[in-house]
């Protein structure tokens, strides 16, 4: 019997063609903007697991829909104010429950990924058929809500079955972020379709939920992860530097302004691509092939 195995193979970063960045940047900078819908009978993240299991769970529940009611809001502002397009991570039920939030980034031309249909439920356990349905309701309904098809996927928590990347390229799209273990982007096994980097490292809710990170600690790290990236870049190859949000984490007022300082940071260095998750996707396929 053959076992299931990932949809890579190894290639050491050490042992790829230089990959240049336009403009000759060392460093393509993206925001992953997790934008998502939760219900109010299921667990999902939680600031305080003492009622996760409670239905409803006011305490959580309410926590994680600040980031929709205002957390996103002040984002946006952020967002406009240093010229930074975010990767949108887009639960499909989020076209249904907060049409204004989409309407708000169509209009600033953000950028659409596909990020499952709720986070209140795991990308797993489908048999191929079933998930090439909830696949295809799931790109469906992004498509027509944004009028933009998109090309990049990110399961919620990162899930994805065995059967998830083909049945993705058959739906038209090229790539996905679930495998956090590059630099750079790279091909998957599957025909057509890239892994590009994100981060569950300089990512909002692994730095500040119940751990004491603070908001000039977060600048510092993303500078520290610049300025290596930088370094690492400066041998002939570029890196990406992928920041994982979640309007309901950074967006509190107190993180807020940490958000505004590192961005203005990444956007007045001169070495810095700062773009998208799809233009970084399409340059990788147009250099490399």
């Amino acid at each position: 019997m053959t076992r299931p195995t990932v949809p890579f193979d190894y290639r050491p970063i050490t042992e790829r063609p230089p990959l240049s960045w336009p403009g000759g940047a060392g460093v393509a900078v993206y925001v992953g903007l997790n934008v998502e819908h939760f219900h109010p009978d299921k667990p999902s993240t939680s600031i305080w697991p003492g009622t996760a299991d409670l239905v409803p769970d006011a305490l959580n529940y309410g926590w994680r829909d600040y980031g929709a009611r205002v957390g996103f809001w002040r984002l946006a502002e952020i967002f406009d104010r240093n010229g930074v397009r975010p990767s949108v991570l887009l639960n499909a039920e989020v076209t249904e429950h907060y049409p204004q939030i989409v309407r708000a980034g169509v209009e600033r031309g953000w950028t659409w990924l596909a990020h499952g249909r709720t986070n209140s439920a795991l990308h797993t356990g489908f048999a191929p058929g079933a998930e090439r349905r909830e696949l295809t309701e799931i790109v469906t309904a992004i498509t027509e809500a944004t009028g933009a098809r998109p090309r990049g996927w990110m399961g919620p928590a990162l899930t994805e079955t065995f059967d998830t990347p083909a049945l993705l390229a058959e739906l038209g799209l090229d790539y996905v972020l679930d495998w956090t273990n590059d630099d750079q982007p790279y091909p998957l096994t599957v025909p057509g379709m890239l892994s590009v980097p994100y981060t569950v490292e300089l990512n909002d809710i692994g730095l500040f939920v119940g751990k004491n990170t603070t908001g000039p600690d977060f600048v510092r790290l993303v500078r520290d992860q610049y300025e290596q990236l930088r370094a690492d870049a400066a041998g002939g190859s570029g890196r990406v530097l992928p920041i994982a949000l979640h309007p309901f984490v950074i967006g509190q007022p107190f993180r807020a302004r940490y958000l505004d300082e590192a961005l203005a940071f990444l956007a007045a260095q001169p070495d810095v691509w700062l773009t998208t998750s799809d233009e970084i996707a399409t340059h990788y396929r147009d250099s490399i092939g």
